[in-house]
């Protein structure tokens, strides 16, 4: 079996010389390029078109708000969202407008989209994902966003680094603000509402809940703000479309003008009191029917 050893196996180090250090491939530093080619691109739109949109479709009903604030827009933008469930990019590769979903890479987090080859191959594929580190602002993590806005992709980033853990949100990481200032693209932040009863984090299998999407006006960088200070303003415009959705256009403007708009990260007291302050979850049952006494 020598022969199929010399075939097979990788070379040895000759005795002597030192090893040249083990380089990964998986994780933030696996290559996605190959996903954002031709036939690649025709597999995801597939996917989208005869998976995602008819799922997310039977259990999200979504409703979708704001779509107007993107007209005349053709990319690259940066699209920043909230972020409550897996449900959460399925449902914006179902209603970004086909003009920017078609070039779009959803910026992934790399120790769990891309831990070993097949996952990785699987989140490039059909998700457009490219692999961002959770933990730290990174070199090449930022290379692998600019590389896909320099061929002219828009990019999908959730700012906050990963789901919710109690339904609340949590505080943006500078991330995304970072890559809208190397790049000078507009940023559209979004507000999802729903998704975090579809999928909640720690359930495997989705159930029907209704789910809405606010897409909100265009941002760019101001010459006086550092990325923080962009970052802190994407989270706050989030916070105003969540108020938009449950209160109304006109009363939203009316809190942000006055600087009341509800912060979305909750308050600051014991992770019982958190959930309780979300209220009920809402149902979608309907009540059964009941005979009239007479």
């Amino acid at each position: 079996m020598g022969w199929f050893r010399f075939v097979a196996e990788p070379p040895a180090t000759p005795k002597g010389v030192a090893k040249l250090p083990q380089v990964s491939k998986v994780g933030v530093y696996y290559n996605t390029k190959w996903a954002r080619r031709p036939m690649a691109r025709m597999v995801r739109e597939a996917s989208i078109y005869g998976f995602m949109k008819p799922v997310i479709g039977f259990y999200g009903s979504p409703r979708v708000i704001g779509l107007d604030r993107l007209n005349g827009l053709d990319g690259p933008v940066l699209f920043a969202a909230n972020h409550h469930s897996h449900a959460d990019t399925s449902l914006l590769l179902a209603t970004i407008p086909n003009r920017l979903r078609r070039r779009l890479a959803v910026v992934a987090a790399a120790d769990y989209f891309f831990p070993n080859k097949f996952t990785s191959a699987v989140s490039a594929l059909f998700l457009g994902a490219i692999p961002m580190e959770r933990q730290k602002l990174s070199k090449l993590s930022i290379e692998n966003a600019l590389s896909a806005v320099k061929e002219g992709y828009s990019l999908l980033v959730f700012p906050e680094g990963g789901r919710s853990p109690d339904g609340w949100g949590q505080r943006h990481r500078p991330g995304a603000a970072f890559v809208a200032k190397r790049t000078g693209i507009p940023v559209i932040p979004v507000y999802l509402d729903g998704t975090g009863r579809i999928l909640p984090k720690g359930r495997n299998w989705p159930r029907r809940a209704r789910c809405a999407v606010v897409f909100g006006s265009p941002l760019q960088l101001d010459a006086s703000e550092d990325a923080r200070a962009f970052a802190e303003r994407i989270e706050r415009r989030v916070a105003e479309l969540a108020d938009e959705f449950a209160t109304g256009w006109w009363q939203s403007r009316r809190r942000a003008h006055s600087g009341g708009t509800p912060a979305l990260d909750g308050p600051e007291t014991a992770a019982w009191r958190r959930r309780w302050a979300l209220g009920p979850t809402p149902s979608r049952k309907r009540p059964k029917p009941r005979w009239p006494k007479l």
